[in-house]
């Protein structure tokens, strides 16, 4: 029987499909794997620690005959996150991805050092905002409601657990996705020399203006 699609709690079988819708939205909101030769190492860094280390704030959008086609996950707690990635989730998947030795001359070797160095994620500007987050959509399902609906999912889970602020860090030239945070109340946060990436924040409340 085919049921409406609706957001739900992730459960370990949506794996594989978090891996490759992550895949599929992982370059400037588009397609990964025509630019990357390994394009694995995107959800080894952005889904699937999430997943692995805090189960309970990962949400998808069900297309209403169980398979994920959309995500939001993150960390209530990103200072907590980053040496539980260092302890627990690195030595899971380093030697797959090994470090480059020099400087990187592909765009996979661009990427990961993102993974081996969680500590990047700690940003001071961003500490008043605890908590941070990825959402991705497959391009089927954007546009239509979805993401509103998982983002309101999530701020209500932290707003549960009294976490009252969060942020994100987006590829600036996505400008799809600013104008997508943008309308659901996020602002810039200011950190100096941000490279290619705004650093955008909100609080978990105000859900009524979601």
């Amino acid at each position: 029987m085919t049921m409406t699609p609706a957001v739900r709690p992730y459960r370990s079988e949506d794996s594989e499909a978090l891996d490759d819708i992550c895949v599929r939205t992982a370059h400037n909101g588009q397609d990964s794997r025509p630019v990357y030769a390994d394009p694995g190492i995107f959800p080894a860094i952005f889904a699937a620690p999430y997943v692995h280390l805090e189960p309970e704030l990962a949400f998808v959008l069900d297309d209403g005959q169980g398979r994920a086609v959309g995500y939001i996950l993150g960390t209530a707690d990103t200072p907590r996150f980053v040496k539980a990635f260092r302890t627990t989730w690195l030595p899971l998947v380093a030697d797959r991805h090994p470090e480059p030795a020099g400087p990187p001359s592909t765009p996979d070797e661009a990427m990961v050092p993102l993974l081996h160095h969680p500590e990047r994620m700690i940003v001071p500007e961003t500490a008043p905002y605890p908590a941070h987050l990825h959402i991705d959509l497959l391009p089927a399902w954007q546009g239509r409601g979805y993401g509103r609906a998982l983002m309101r999912t999530f701020l209500r889970a932290l707003q549960d657990r009294g976490v009252a602020a969060v942020h994100l860090s987006m590829v600036t030239a996505n400008t799809p996705a600013r104008a997508f945070y943008d309308r659901l109340g996020f602002h810039e946060i200011d950190v100096p020399d941000p490279g290619p990436v705004t650093y955008l924040g909100r609080t978990t409340g105000e859900l009524e203006k979601l």
